[in-house]
């Protein structure tokens, strides 16, 4: 029989989360875009339940084909920090705040990301990085806040203190779901926690419902499209088996390259400016990952000589 040596085993189930996350950030940095084009038809609210019942409803169909078993009543409160996290937390937060600052600016908040889903890592996870881990992380993320203070007073002050709500809640939805991945699955969580919501979300979708979509583009219609299948479904299914796989911490790094790849969006789509300083910052944040890979995991214990 093959045999495959234990620390090859590691390298291997690490690498496949790294890749993992790697794809489901790539789904997550349309996220901002997309909804900054849904909220030019649709009302933020209504995107917010709208997406997650459509979500919600594509998770349920998921569940019952493949005869997934409930989770136990241990896994019910988790699931539901996961839903207020991820699931209304960071979808209306985020719509709310698009309401008052460009797509552009709004994305460099998710550099953020990284120090909140480490903390949560730590303190729901049980994960131990290196102290060199931690300098990463936060150089990453001084970097993003000195650029939202860089004249004093951020263009929107409610726009920037809504992403940094945003970010909490959504650090605190993606440690709670990826340690819950780790015994139901990456697609089962987010299922179950667009499934756990449904009961509110699709009456408060019939309650939003616009009187007409007469004004609506089909712009409008196609972000709403993207945020409830990639964003709120699918990105979750690489996101959660990549933490899972490759740890809370570490893997949740990747979201220091989330902003280099909305910003591209936002150009391209959106036609928005995207000052050198904010590159400059995205640059920074980037060259971080590296770093806080290598510490992410704790150092070994030494053996003592017999």
């Amino acid at each position: 029989m093959f045999f495959m040596p234990h620390w090859t085993l590691h390298m291997t189930k690490t690498g496949n989360g790294w890749l993992s996350g790697f794809a489901g950030v790539l789904i997550f940095s349309g996220s901002l875009p997309a909804t900054r084009i849904a909220i030019q038809g649709l009302d933020p609210f209504f995107l917010t339940v709208a997406r997650a019942s459509i979500a919600g409803t594509l998770a349920l169909a998921l569940l019952l084909l493949f005869r997934q078993t409930r989770p136990v009543r241990a896994d019910l409160l988790p699931l539901f920090v996961v839903m207020i996290g991820v699931v209304v937390g960071f979808p209306l937060l985020t719509a709310l705040a698009l309401e008052h600052i460009t797509a552009a600016h709004a994305v460099v908040f998710i550099g953020l990301l990284p120090l909140s889903t480490a903390i949560f890592g730590v303190l729901r996870g049980g994960e131990r990085p290196q102290p060199a881990f931690w300098l990463f992380s936060a150089i990453g993320s001084a970097s993003v806040v000195a650029f939202a203070m860089r004249n004093g007073v951020a263009a929107s002050p409610l726009g920037d203190a809504l992403m940094v709500a945003a970010i909490v809640v959504c650090g605190l939805g993606y440690a709670e779901g990826a340690r819950l991945s780790r015994h139901l699955g990456g697609w089962q969580v987010i299922s179950w926690a667009l499934v756990l919501a449904l009961p509110v979300m699709l009456p408060l979708t019939w309650w939003a419902w616009p009187a007409t979509f007469a004004d609506v583009s089909p712009a409008a219609f196609c972000g709403l499209a993207y945020v409830s299948l990639f964003s709120m479904l699918i990105g979750f299914v690489f996101w959660y088996r990549g933490l899972a796989l490759g740890g809370i911490a570490g893997v949740g790094q990747l979201q220091l390259l989330q902003p280099f790849f909305g910003l591209l969006l936002a150009a391209l789509l959106l036609h928005e400016q995207v000052p050198p300083a904010m590159i400059a910052v995205t640059v920074v944040v980037v060259a971080c990952v590296g770093g806080a890979r290598r510490f992410a995991k704790s150092a070994p214990v030494p053996q003592r000589a017999a």
